[in-house]
């Protein structure tokens, strides 16, 4: 019998070395291991905090891998249900967390990131309810803007003209809606809506029913400094059946009639072509020369927002004109103020004066007029303003959100879609969006 007992004896000691060898856990081992409960996951200003749910305390160490960017977290005879980092979810920081077995008892825990962090961890004695926890703080890398003074900034300004008013009635619609009471209500609509807008002004030519020769009207724009001018209009035409919007611009040879007229009637036309500048030329063909580039520069300016402006009345309206077109109208002939002239509908057309008449389809136009100024001074902002600083540059990583980005920028999510004319918070990863200055 004791020999039985004795060869026994040898085969647990054979199999207890074997388990020792292969890195399997002996029965004791197994018993004395902490287990992993549970991992929660909160995003906080700065940084992102994992805590993992302990059943008893745990020695562990932590260290950094670049290239790609990783934290590797490495807890001492712990052990984790499969799968359960997989309930983790991804954040503008963390690409993926995966697990596995090290050394036999000890468990890793993989951080893939998608940009540098400071790691930062301790242990938690039992509070209350709560058991041992172990914290682990990821802090993002530091993304300070550059101070760019704000101060010295200026709003981007916006010269809204209603047309006609006053003894000028415009267009009359069969129902007898006129022409002059429509651009102005949808005039005081766009004033709403650009002024909502964070680094834009509007300024009404006209507030109330009263006439304005059309060089007035260029000249408020002047006077106001308005780095752009909206004329609106509603169209007229003997065929009931014309229907659709059209933007029109100025065109060459309105422009070159304009600079004999500016150079005939005003010998200081150089003030308003070039503002403070002086341009002391003697000879007069060389003044041509210059304002008619000047006038040529603004109606490719002209041309380039209302290519934004018709875009975006398609959503609203059908389309009468494909393209921007040009024309000599006298109130596009601001010298070096963009300008475009919008036919928002045929008041001639039955349906279209019925559209032009509903409140809700006139703060369609508005904003549709609006979403085109915002995508063109996104592009081309007049330096000095607010919308063409940028105090950085940030490329979205997966997961990003708007406000995480404003939060992380001090700055707000409508500055920031303000900046970059964003209609939706959704972010694609790689996009690259310009921080407002705060």
């Amino acid at each position: 019998m004791e020999k039985y007992r004795r060869h026994f004896l040898k085969q647990l000691a054979g199999l207890s070395s074997i388990a020792g060898i292969s890195g399997l856990p002996t029965l004791a081992q197994a018993r004395s291991a902490t287990s992993v409960k549970d991992i929660r996951l909160s995003r906080n200003n700065g940084y992102v905090r994992l805590v993992f749910d302990l059943s008893g305390n745990v020695d562990h160490s932590l260290f950094s891998l670049h290239s790609p960017e990783r934290v590797v977290l490495d807890l001492k005879n712990t052990q984790m249900t499969h799968g359960m980092v997989d309930r983790v979810p991804a954040n503008g920081l963390l690409r993926g967390i995966r697990s596995g077995v090290r050394n036999g008892d000890s468990l890793r825990v993989v951080f893939d990131l998608y940009d540098k962090v400071t790691p930062r961890s301790f242990v938690l004695s039992p509070s209350g309810d709560a058991g041992y926890r172990l914290v682990l703080d990821l802090h993002e890398a530091a993304e300070k803007p550059e101070a760019i003074s704000k101060k010295n900034l200026r709003d981007v300004i916006v010269a809204i003209d209603a047309g006609h008013g006053g003894k000028d009635p415009g267009a009359i619609g069969r129902k007898g809606t006129r022409e002059k009471t429509i651009t102005l209500q949808i005039a005081r609509r766009l004033e709403k809506v650009v002024n909502a807008q964070p680094g834009m002004r509007a300024v009404l030519t006209r507030k109330d029913d009263r006439f304005l020769r059309l060089r007035d009207r260029i000249a408020r724009a002047r006077d106001n400094n308005a780095d752009l001018m909206i004329s609106l209009h509603a169209d007229s035409f003997p065929d009931p059946r014309a229907r659709g919007s059209s933007i029109y611009a100025l065109s060459i040879d309105g422009a070159s009639s304009e600079t004999a007229r500016l150079l005939a009637e005003n010998e200081n036309a150089a003030d308003l072509l070039f503002g403070d500048i002086a341009v002391d030329v003697d000879d007069q063909m060389v003044k041509e020369v210059l304002f008619d580039l000047s006038l040529t520069g603004t109606i490719e300016s002209s041309l380039d927002v209302g290519g934004e402006l018709l875009r975006h009345l398609r959503s609203v309206n059908k389309i009468h004109r494909k393209s921007v077109q040009q024309a000599a109208f006298a109130v596009l002939k601001a010298p070096n103020i963009p300008s475009v002239l919008v036919e928002t509908a045929f008041l001639s057309n039955p349906r279209e004066e019925k559209n032009l008449r509903s409140s809700a389809h006139q703060a369609k136009v508005a904003k549709a007029i609006s979403r085109g100024i915002t995508d063109y001074f996104a592009r081309k902002a007049p330096p000095g303003t607010w919308l063409s600083e940028a105090a950085s540059e940030y490329r979205v990583k997966g997961g990003d959100t708007l406000s995480e980005i404003a939060r992380k920028f001090n700055t707000s999510a409508s500055n920031i879609r303000a900046r970059n004319a964003l209609y939706s918070d959704s972010l694609v990863a790689g996009q690259i969006i310009k921080i407002p200055v705060s």
